[in-house]
């Protein structure tokens, strides 16, 4: 596995389109130091509105490396990868670097082993979702895994109610 400080993370674009450096981010978050904001932070800069950047496929390995080794459910790890994910090669965004790929996919369904393992010990409906989402998009299932991160099951009933 790639360590943090093999990348040029200084010249990585985040979700805004500008350079973002999530190495201080991430530290805080292996150290669990003041987890909420953190996760807000993370959100914010790896994803904004829709967009992605390198920085952003290049902190999934690392997201999925600093939750392989925690204990306890968060559905945090599992959605924004989901959110990244999807979000690859929409609109404007770039797809994965040649150079990540590898680590970038092999991530994503390491993920998705620790959510199967862990699904029937969630009992929080968006942990759930999360960890469905990305079971979907390791499988293929794009569509099912858009509609996971994006409704809620009692959205997806006012918009198919005969489900």
């Amino acid at each position: 596995m790639t360590k943090p400080n093999d990348f040029d993370w200084v010249k990585m674009q985040g979700g805004y389109r500008t350079p973002f450096d999530p190495r201080p981010l991430l530290a805080k978050l292996e150290t669990e130091e003041d987890l909420e904001s953190t996760w807000h932070s993370l959100w914010d800069e790896l994803h904004h509105q829709g967009d992605v950047g390198e920085a952003s496929f290049a902190a999934v390995p690392q997201l999925v490396r600093i939750y392989r080794h925690r204990d306890g459910l968060d559905w945090n790890p599992y959605a924004i990868v989901a959110i990244i994910e999807l979000a690859r090669k929409v609109g404007n965004n770039p797809d994965v670097p040649n150079w990540l790929q590898e680590e970038y996919f092999r991530s994503i369904r390491e993920l998705a082993e620790i959510g199967a393992r862990a699904l029937f010990n969630a009992n929080n409906p968006d942990l759930i979702r999360a960890i469905l989402c990305v079971l979907a998009i390791e499988r293929g299932l794009r569509t099912y895994a858009r509609i996971l991160v994006n409704y809620t099951e009692e959205e997806v009933a006012t918009i198919a109610p005969e489900l």
